[in-house]
């Protein structure tokens, strides 16, 4: 009997960010040695913030979220395609980053075309998280420190949303990674960038303290997740949060929740007044929604097919993305035939039969 396997949520283990464990890749693109890969300079990601502001009709910039699993490099050169400005990697672990080769290619794989992107880490300790952005800044647009993780375990090694109640640390951490980055010129001649991702509190004045002690030692942005580390993401995000510490900030703010398609986004911006919008779920189920699809076009389907091939990926991450793109598509007959596929050329096999997409007898 065939079992039916329900869409995979967006929880993690402490396993899935190790990075000192290589994954069996069927491929291996390029690695992040500009010396073998011949990466030019890269621009701050401050300047893509400048220029969005002097678009036309939209001048907010269009956000990828880091995704443990799932922000790989074959996933973020896909939503460039489709109207992504900045795409963030998963969160990386930095003591683990910067000590372990393995993890440092395979955790932050990149080339010429994955531009702007930024690394996120998750770190405790602000050596920890200085030595791991150093080793990461030549072929990053610029680091960031993860904040909002809200899973137990996190919690318990005191990263990610546990940071929320350590504001002096969070201040200590961002000065030592903006000092020891100082002497990083980016192409376009600006500074390398370090920013965070946070949550709100219950209390909306602990994040706005919060905010101005990250701002004190020279942060250059900062996305607000609009819910709480306790919130559930079935919850609505609090829009009137985010507005209240854009309001209140004197760097740039992104805002974090419930972006489902471009209305959304919209909607977000003329609500909070956020300089950009950052999507996670939402371009999981539909990597083109940037670009004002409703649903996942087939030609999106068929770029991620040829991306993950060319790259390289795991069984897992890759059936876990196809089932989010083609969530919407299907009926209950069809994920439970999909769901359960074993293999990448079983996986191949099924889109050509059933949805009649072209793929090169190399794949």
């Amino acid at each position: 009997m065939s079992v039916h396997k329900p869409l995979p949520d967006l929880h993690y283990t402490r396993e899935d960010v190790n990075g000192d464990e290589a994954p069996n890749m069927e491929n291996v693109g390029f690695q992040h040695d500009r010396s073998e890969s011949g990466l030019p300079a890269r621009k701050s990601a401050i300047t893509l913030i400048k220029e969005a502001r002097h678009r036309g009709e939209r001048d907010y910039l269009t956000i990828c979220a880091p995704m443990v699993r799932y922000s790989k490099l074959p996933f973020r050169e896909l939503v460039r395609n489709y109207g992504v400005d900045l795409a963030y990697t998963p969160m990386i672990l930095a003591d683990v980053y910067k000590h372990s080769k393995i993890s440092r290619d395979m955790e932050f794989r990149t080339n010429h075309r994955d531009e702007p992107v930024i690394v996120q880490f998750a770190a405790s300790s602000p050596v920890d998280l200085a030595d791991a952005a150093e080793l990461a800044s030549p072929y990053a647009n610029g680091v960031d420190l993860n904040c909002g993780c809200p899973q137990g375990w996190a919690a318990k090694e005191k990263i990610g949303a546990a940071l929320m109640e350590e504001p002096e640390l969070v201040r200590d951490m961002v000065r030592q990674v903006k000092a020891r980055t100082s002497g990083v010129r980016m192409a376009d001649g600006e500074h390398f960038p370090v920013s965070i991702k946070i949550r709100v509190h219950p209390d909306i004045r602990k994040t706005i303290e919060f905010v101005k002690r990250a701002e004190s030692v020279g942060v250059d942005w900062i996305t607000v997740h609009g819910r709480t580390r306790r919130q559930k993401s079935s919850e609505p995000v609090d829009l009137d949060a985010i507005k209240i510490v854009k309001e209140d900030a004197t760097v740039p703010i992104f805002a974090n929740g419930d972006v489902f398609s471009l209305e959304d986004a919209d909607r977000i911006v003329e609500h909070t007044r956020a300089d950009g919008v950052m999507a996670a779920r939402g371009l999981l189920e539909n990597p083109a929604l940037f670009a004002g699809y409703k649903h996942t076009p087939i030609e999106c389907v068929q770029k991620f097919v040829r991306l993950s091939t060319a790259y390289g990926s795991t069984h897992f991450i890759f059936h876990h993305h196809l089932m989010y793109m083609l969530e919407s598509s299907m009926s209950r007959a069809e994920k439970k035939t999909f769901n359960i596929l074993s293999s990448g050329p079983g996986v191949i096999d099924y889109l050509q039969s059933h949805y009649g997409i072209d793929f090169p007898q190399s794949m």
